[in-house]
């Protein structure tokens, strides 16, 4: 007898879930308990700032923030990175949380249906906010680590872009979740891709490109920054625009079925 497959929502953290970066929450803790000074961070977020802005289009940007990232945790044990970020959670990502994304999180529960979150952050990290939160789990980039402490190096890839849709897919296959009847959420045209990958794509506080992308193919936008007032006067106006302007760039054309 087959199994039922189910259904589930794959959520970005990143002004998806919560307000600003967790890679910069997490850095702030680092910081703050003296894992490394001023110089490092600085080379951290401006790593982290040029990968965001040419995305996983440029290698060397892709290598350069996981370097970045990787030197900071180097040495330094599981266990207590695994406190801090109770620590960094509780401070600095529970009153970041997007109220209207929690709500939509909680009506996929409330029916059945899975919850996962899906980011480059570090997995353990993501874990703790999906455990957190009462969410089925978590995919994240995932560091190395020998005898309870990371080597600095990192298993597979920066999950991000592309990635993020790969990751999905084969957590698809290892949990019997059909991808079709599925439901995927993020902020960033970096994670179209993802959004591609399920049958239910939605946007929440989307950046430009990604509202093009979204109303050109009517796929649901929610946008938390600015009120629901937003989301029922004023963006069904800005949609019709940005469909328009979508059919006229090239890179927000529908792909081709292979």
């Amino acid at each position: 007898m087959a199994l039922q497959t189910k259904r589930a929502a794959f959520f970005d953290i990143d002004n998806t879930l919560v307000r600003g970066s967790s890679l910069y929450f997490i850095s702030k803790g680092m910081y703050q308990r003296g894992f490394f000074n001023k110089r490092d961070i600085a080379a951290f977020v401006l790593a982290n700032l040029r990968y965001q802005l040419v995305g996983e289009r440029n290698q060397e940007e892709v290598d350069r923030i996981q370097t970045a990232a990787l030197r900071v945790v180097k040495g330094h044990n599981v266990e207590e990175l695994l406190e801090m970020g109770n620590d960094v959670y509780d401070r600095y990502v529970s009153p970041a949380l997007w109220q209207g994304t929690l709500e939509i999180a909680q009506e996929h529960l409330q029916r059945g249906e899975d919850v996962w979150l899906v980011t480059a952050s570090p997995v353990e990290f993501a874990n703790l906010i999906a455990t957190r939160l009462g969410f089925t789990g978590a995919l994240g980039t995932c560091a190395e680590e020998i005898d309870g402490e990371y080597t600095g190096k990192i298993n597979g890839k920066l999950l991000h872009g592309s990635e993020k849709a790969r990751a999905i897919k084969a957590l698809s296959i290892e949990k019997n979740i059909d991808l079709s009847l599925s439901y995927g959420y993020s902020d960033s045209h970096n994670d179209i891709p993802l959004l591609e990958a399920v049958g239910k794509p939605c946007v929440i506080n989307p950046d430009t490109l990604l509202r093009i992308r979204a109303a050109k193919d009517s796929w649901p936008i929610y946008d938390f920054r600015r009120g629901r007032w937003f989301k029922t006067i004023i963006a069904p106006v800005i949609n019709r625009a940005a469909a328009i302007a979508g059919g006229l760039h090239p890179a927000f054309r529908r792909r081709k079925a292979k």
